[in-house]
C-alpha cells in the first residue's frame, strides 16, 4: 500500500496544478502577467555536445543584492524567488552557427537542450556565449525576447576539474542546523551570505593550476532548490570565487517520478557527479565537501566507481563531534583507493596539501592565508552589527 506520505505529496502536487491552471487563467483574462524573462542557467560541454537548461518565469522584479538591504527587503525578495510563476509551453531557439534547435518548456517553466553541433565548437576560451531567443509563449509577451546562455568547455589543455558543493563548503550556511539555514537562507543576501575563510583565493589557485592558464573547470552541485540559482550565482561573483555550473535541484511538489530512486540527496549528487565525468573521461577530479552532511560518503563512491580518476578529496571539518567521527572513519576506506581526503578546518592546510601534491603553486599559499584572515575580519565585523 502507499505510504501515507506518499499519498499526502500526490494529492498537495494535484492541488497545486489544479491552482496554477486556475491562477493562470485569471490572470491572463485580466492581462495582470509579468513581463516573460528566459533565466539560462550557466551549464557545461563539449566541443561535440552542449547541454543547456534553464526556465521561462515571469519576472517578479528581484531587486540586485545590496549591502544595506533590511531583512525586509531580503524576506520579500526571497518570497519572490519561491513563489515563482512558471511559463509552461514557451518555444525557445538556440543557435549553434548555422545551426538552430527549438524546445518547449515543461509544466514548470523548464526547458532543455541537449546537441550534438554538427560544427564542432571552438573551445579555445573556457566560457562560450549562446543566443537565446524566445519564439512564442501562451501569455503576452514582448516578441524577440533574447537573452545569452553561458556554457562551459574545458580547453584540451585544462589540467583536472574541481567539484564542489556549494553550502557550508564555500558559504557558511549551518546546512546541519534548520534554524540556522533558515536564517542564512531567508535574512541574508548574495552580498551580507559570508563566504568560508579562504575559499576564494584556494579556488582561483585550483583554477589556475601549474599550467598558469587558469582554465581549471569548476562544477558546484548542491541539493539548494533552483529558486536560488541567482543568489547563488550573484554570491559567487561578488565574493570572487571561480564562475561555474551550478546544479541544483527541483524542489516543486511535482519532482520527476525518479526522485525517490535517485535516493534525495545524497543520489542527487552522486549523479550529478557520474555525468559530470563522463562527459569529459579524459579528465581528472578534484572533490570539494564538508563533513556536515554526505559529501564523504558521496566522495567515496566516486572513488569507488571512478578508479584513478579523483586526484584528492578535501572536505571541511565543521567541528561537529558525530560528523567528524564518521568522517575520519570514511577517511581510512579511502586509503585503500590509492586517494587522499584531506579533512580539515580551514582553506590553507588544504592549499598546503594541494601545493605538495603538484596540484596549485606553492607561491599560491600566501594569498589564501591573506584571504582568510580577511574574511575571518570581515565576518567579525558583520557580527557586530
Amino acid at each position: 500500500m502507499p505510504h501515507w506520505k506518499d499519498l499526502f505529496k500526490r494529492s498537495a502536487a494535484q492541488l497545486e496544478e489544479r491552482w496554477d491552471v486556475l491562477r493562470n487563467g485569471f490572470t491572463r483574462r485580466l492581462g495582470l502577467n509579468a513581463p516573460v524573462q528566459i533565466v539560462p542557467y550557466r551549464t557545461y560541454g563539449t566541443p561535440r555536445k552542449v547541454y543547456l537548461k534553464g526556465r521561462v518565469l515571469e519576472d517578479k522584479g528581484i531587486a540586485a543584492a545590496g549591502d544595506k538591504d533590511t531583512v525586509l527587503n531580503n524576506l520579500l525578495n526571497m518570497y519572490k524567488r519561491f513563489e515563482s510563476d512558471e511559463v509552461a509551453g514557451a518555444r525557445l531557439r538556440v543557435r549553434l552557427g548555422s545551426e538552430a534547435h527549438d524546445v518547449v518548456t515543461d509544466r514548470e517553466g523548464y526547458f532543455v537542450f541537449d546537441l550534438n553541433p554538427v560544427e564542432p565548437i571552438l573551445n579555445e576560451a573556457l566560457w562560450h556565449p549562446l543566443e537565446l531567443e524566445l519564439l512564442d509563449a501562451p501569455i503576452p509577451h514582448e516578441k524577440g525576447g533574447r537573452t545569452v546562455a553561458e556554457i562551459m568547455i574545458p580547453p584540451h589543455d585544462a589540467e583536472y576539474g574541481i567539484i564542489s558543493d556549494i553550502d557550508d563548503t564555500v558559504v557558511q550556511t549551518g546546512a546541519t542546523s534548520l534554524l540556522s539555514m533558515s536564517r542564512s537562507t531567508f535574512l541574508h543576501n548574495a552580498r551580507t551570505r559570508l563566504p568560508y575563510a579562504g575559499v576564494s583565493e584556494f579556488y582561483k589557485a585550483l583554477q589556475l593550476g601549474r599550467n598558469g592558464k587558469r582554465n581549471n573547470p569548476f562544477f558546484y552541485v548542491s541539493s539548494s532548490p533552483w529558486n536560488l540559482y541567482d543568489l547563488l550565482r550573484d554570491f559567487l561573483d561578488l565574493n570572487g570565487i571561480p564562475a561555474g555550473p551550478l546544479l541544483l535541484r527541483d524542489f516543486g511538489l511535482n519532482e520527476p517520478k525518479n526522485a525517490e530512486a535517485e535516493g534525495g540527496h545524497m543520489g542527487h549528487k552522486m549523479k550529478e557527479i557520474e555525468q559530470i565525468l563522463a562527459m569529459y573521461p579524459q579528465l581528472p577530479f578534484v572533490l570539494v565537501g564538508d563533513s556536515g552532511q554526505e559529501d564523504p560518503a558521496i566522495y567515496r563512491e566516486a572513488v569507488r566507481r571512478y578508479p584513478g580518476r579523483i586526484l584528492a578529496v578535501y572536505i571541511r571539518d565543521l567541528a561537529l563531534p558525530e560528523r567528524r567521527r564518521v568522517a575520519v572513519e570514511i577517511q581510512e576506506s579511502f586509503k585503500e583507493h590509492k586517494v587522499e581526503m584531506i579533512l580539515t578546518e580551514n582553506s590553507v592546510e588544504a592549499a598546503e596539501h594541494a601545493a605538495r601534491t603538484g596540484l596549485i603553486f606553492r607561491e599560491a599559499i600566501p594569498a589564501i592565508e591573506e584571504d582568510k584572515q580577511q574574511d575571518k575580519g570581515q565576518a567579525a565585523g558583520k557580527e557586530e552589527l
